[in-house]
Formats: structure tokens, sequence, C-alpha cells
């Protein structure tokens, strides 16, 4: 069991465009991600809600496999 956490999927999310002029959902998004500017990058878990999140503000994000 404690193998399964160690190889489970994480993805690295950059945000590269401004939230300023956005729609208010999409900065919502990009806020509840955690980012707050421009370049920052998170570690998220590769699961079926982060992938949504990232479907939504796909205009504005980087995302790599860590």
């Amino acid at each position: 069991m404690a193998e399964n956490k160690e190889t489970a999927k994480t993805l690295k999310i950059t945000l590269v465009k401004s939230t300023i002029g956005q729609i208010p959902k999409c900065r919502a998004t990009i806020a509840a991600m955690g980012l707050r500017k421009i370049h920052q990058t998170v570690e998220l878990p590769d699961n079926a809600s982060t992938r949504g999140q990232i479907q939504k503000v796909r205009h504005m994000v980087k995302v790599e496999e860590a």
C-alpha cells in the first residue's frame, strides 16, 4: 500500500497567462489550484478533478508530468 502512494502521478501546472480580464469562473479555478502569480508552479495529483480544472483554464496554464 505504501508503494501505491509513491507511484501516484502528479502534474506540474504553471500559470503562463494573467487572470486579469478573465471571467470570474476561470479566476476562481486558478485560485483553487493554488496559483497566484505568473510563472508560479504547483504540483497537483493526476486525478479526474484536477484534469477538469486544467480543462477549464487550459488557455492559461502549461502542464507537465512530474
